[in-house]
């Protein structure tokens, strides 16, 4: 299922999370989409709005590189 193709650099995964993010936000209007994009926005020096933002990216970039990533969100067990 993976190739070198779907292989995406940190940066490049976290961009394509906040595009996803972003078009969500354009389809179903404002709320807490709105607070997360705010936050996940690059500064002109590459940094993010919220600086933990970052950190708490590269926490979540550990954990699906592991496997502790649940994005069954409750619907299908965890694969052992």
């Amino acid at each position: 299922m993976n190739t070198e193709e779907d292989t995406l650099t940190v940066e490049q995964a976290f961009l394509a999370m906040f595009d996803y993010l972003e078009l969500h936000f354009k389809r179903f209007g404002p709320g807490e989409i709105g607070t997360v994009l705010g936050e996940l926005s690059l500064l002109p020096d590459g940094g993010t709005c919220d600086p933990a933002a970052w950190g708490d990216w590269m926490k979540s970039v550990q954990k699906a590189k592991s496997g502790d990533v649940d994005a069954g969100f409750g619907w299908q067990p965890k694969k052992e």
